[in-house]
């Protein structure tokens, strides 16, 4: 139904051949380069951003006056964020805690740049070498530093690129990175919806851990987002991991038992959903928002782990009073591990008024 009804909306502001011309496009380009799906750097995949993360942990449509949601398209950077700056926490699975900051500057009445940093990190191992001695502990950290840059094209559409270069240190062994993302946004007002599409982590290692080259998790994504008339709702979908359309995964046989025989999952429909996010908001002013979201992809990856009910979902809120604006989000991918993340931002112009 969500499908339907931004299919309709962008029929009747007269789009459709342009949007559909378009994804078959990229679709087509995307299964032509598909083969090579060996990647590594996953942890890009995570956003910093916990508005995102309620709506599912993908999103590049919502528009919105947050920072932090650059970090997921580029093209949602703007000189309407001028000045402010975001922080992040998150507590992941394990022992791993995520940092990150965010700086949005408007150039002119047209474009707008903005730096941003984040730091992975694992926690503390036991390292032993390979007769079994005890060789002291250490660390693992993955960071990440990038640039990006945004301008509109016109009234409704607006471009931004976003240049990164990604660090890992596990132990004594580093690495780094290079990467692109280009991002695209088509925006209108009247109608309260947005269309993007985001070709993400294009390029590769500079440096490598060993002779083994590993390649970093590029995507094509798809993004809708839509707010109707008269109700304080917002409904987005996306669909993203499209460098590997066919994937097909495993869960018990007896779903009360994890240790059962496993039995392989595979259909169009899964597959179609295993691409897809759905994300809904609650926003009844400008300054407060409630979101949940669903990634059925986190929800069949732990289909052979101890899944529990809330498996795939998400929620989050957010507020914002006077210059400050705060964030939070939940999910438990599995009934082992509940995530959490929290979201801080201010405008440094209006502090200083």
């Amino acid at each position: 139904m969500c499908v339907i009804i931004m299919y309709n909306n962008i029929k009747r502001i007269g789009m459709t051949k342009h949007i559909l011309a378009f994804a078959v496009t990229v679709t087509m380009a995307v299964g032509a380069v598909a083969q090579d799906v060996t990647t590594s750097y996953n942890f890009l995949d995570i956003t910093s951003s916990s508005r995102v993360y309620a709506l599912g942990g993908h999103n590049i449509s919502i528009v919105d006056d947050d920072v932090m949601i650059g970090d997921q398209n580029p093209a949602m950077l703007g000189p309407e964020l001028n000045k402010q700056v975001g922080v992040s926490y998150m507590r992941y699975l394990g022992s791993s805690n995520f940092f990150g900051a965010r700086y949005g500057q408007g150039v002119d009445e047209h474009s707008a740049f903005s730096v941003g940093i984040q730091n992975f990190g694992y926690g503390t191992f036991e390292g032993y070498d390979v007769t079994g001695t005890y060789t002291g502990d250490f660390s693992a950290n993955d960071i990440v530093v990038n640039a990006a840059y945004s301008r509109d094209i016109n009234d409704y559409w607006r471009g931004g690129i976003n240049a990164k270069y990604v660090y890992s240190k596990y132990e004594d062994y580093t690495a780094g990175a290079l990467g692109v993302d280009l991002g695209i946004n088509y925006y209108n007002a009247d109608h309260e919806f947005s269309f993007s599409m985001v070709a993400k982590n294009l390029g590769g290692q500079v440096k490598k851990f060993t002779d083994e080259k590993v390649n970093l998790p590029w995507d094509v994504q798809l993004g809708v987002s839509k707010q109707f008339t008269g109700l304080p709702v917002r409904i987005s979908a996306t669909m993203y991991h499209m460098r590997k359309w066919h994937e097909a995964y495993y869960e018990p046989a007896d779903k009360n038992n994890s240790s059962s025989e496993l039995v392989k999952k595979d259909s169009f429909g899964r597959d179609l959903f295993r691409h897809l996010v759905f994300g809904v908001e609650f926003l009844p002013s400008n300054n407060i928002y409630a979101a949940i979201g669903y990634n059925y992809r986190t929800r069949t990856d732990m289909s052979s782990y101890q899944r529990g009910l809330l498996s795939g979902f998400s929620a989050g809120a957010g507020i914002k009073v006077k210059a400050f604006g705060i964030g939070i989000a939940l999910a438990q991918p599995h009934t082992g591990a509940t995530t959490f993340m929290f979201n801080l931002t201010t405008n440094i112009g209006e502090l200083l008024r």
